[in-house]
């Protein structure tokens, strides 16, 4: 399967995810889990071309909140002040840059599964803002609680131009050397 524009292979039944570029062993919980989520639950529905915000994802109202603080403030901090990186990361791993917003781009996540990034960059009246649009195909691959994850996980790998790091999970610490993947 494809993540972000790398290819990655999962073995049956020991689950072992390796990065074919780099012959690497991902080892990351989140990573695998999300992978699980999508094999158990694809419906192989292909795009729509129709996007959706996380509010319309069937029980994202229940859970925009969190998806808005773990996502879209991150995704505005992050490129509110260089909006053209976000362009260029997204050509790195394989994405369109769009015409929307200040800054915007649209890459598949995982197989078939496409993910918008909208940036605004602000001003002295309003505030930098983002939104994270999702093809309307998502409900025939991940749930609403499943969405909040992958959104984090989308900046995290965009920022790392499409690899995923070792440490790369939602309950790691921080340490001075960077994360503990104990």
């Amino acid at each position: 399967l494809k993540i972000m524009g790398r290819e990655y292979t999962v073995s049956h039944p020991e689950a072992t995810m390796i990065d074919i570029e780099n012959e690497r062993e991902i080892k990351a919980y989140t990573i695998k889990t999300i992978v699980l989520r999508y094999l158990i639950n694809s419906r192989a529905i292909p795009v729509f071309n129709k996007d959706s915000t996380y509010k319309e994802v069937k029980g994202g109202l229940v859970y925009y909140r969190n998806f808005y603080n773990r996502t879209i403030l991150k995704l505005a901090k992050m490129f509110c002040d260089n909006l053209e990186e976000l362009g260029v990361l997204a050509k790195i791993i394989g994405g369109e840059v769009l015409n929307k917003g200040d800054a915007a781009c649209k890459f598949e996540f995982i197989n078939n599964v496409y993910i918008t990034f909208i940036v605004w960059q602000g001003d002295d009246e309003l505030p930098c803002s983002a939104n994270i649009l999702f093809d309307q195909n998502i409900n025939y691959y991940f749930n609403a609680e499943d969405l909040a994850v992958i959104g984090d996980v989308a900046i995290e790998l965009i920022k790392n131009k499409g690899e995923i790091p070792k440490w790369i999970g939602l309950y790691q610490k921080k340490t001075k050397d960077g994360y503990d993947i104990n």
